[in-house]
């Protein structure tokens, strides 16, 4: 489906649907495909059909929370190279560590804005650029 070159497949991870709305409204203006998931487990069970270029996950989540969900995600050899960027409303020190042990590659403090996730895109989303 990138066969534009320019846009990559981008799954959201968020139990906030205003959050999830909001960053796929943001990503399309973008030019990326879009895939959403309201929880890890949501997450999973689809991670491997859609193959996403880029992973953006809530740390607060019932059932699964990011972390276990990213520290999932990257114990996974299929899907181990796909960058992961957290989102969080907190901007502690301590969730972005924590974040960092896991896997992520980055932290974003919500509420976010279309320029930030997009900067995040276009920093991350390439590095998994025909991978698989």
């Amino acid at each position: 489906m990138s066969s534009t070159g320019s846009g990559y497949k981008v799954l959201v991870i968020d139990d906030s649907n205003t959050i999830r709305r909001s960053a796929e409204i943001f990503l399309k203006q973008g030019g990326h495909e879009v895939l959403l998931a309201e929880d890890g487990f949501d997450a999973l069970a689809k991670i491997n059909d859609f193959r996403p270029d880029m992973i953006f996950c809530d740390i607060l989540m019932p059932r699964l929370d990011g972390y276990q969900t990213c520290a999932i995600i990257k114990k996974n050899v299929n899907f181990s190279s796909i960058p992961v960027v957290m989102l969080s409303s907190k901007d502690g020190v301590f969730d972005k560590a924590r974040g960092r042990m896991v896997g992520s590659q980055d932290y974003l403090t919500k509420p976010f804005t279309k320029d930030q996730l997009l900067q995040a895109v276009a920093q991350f989303g390439s590095a998994n650029q025909g991978v698989m």
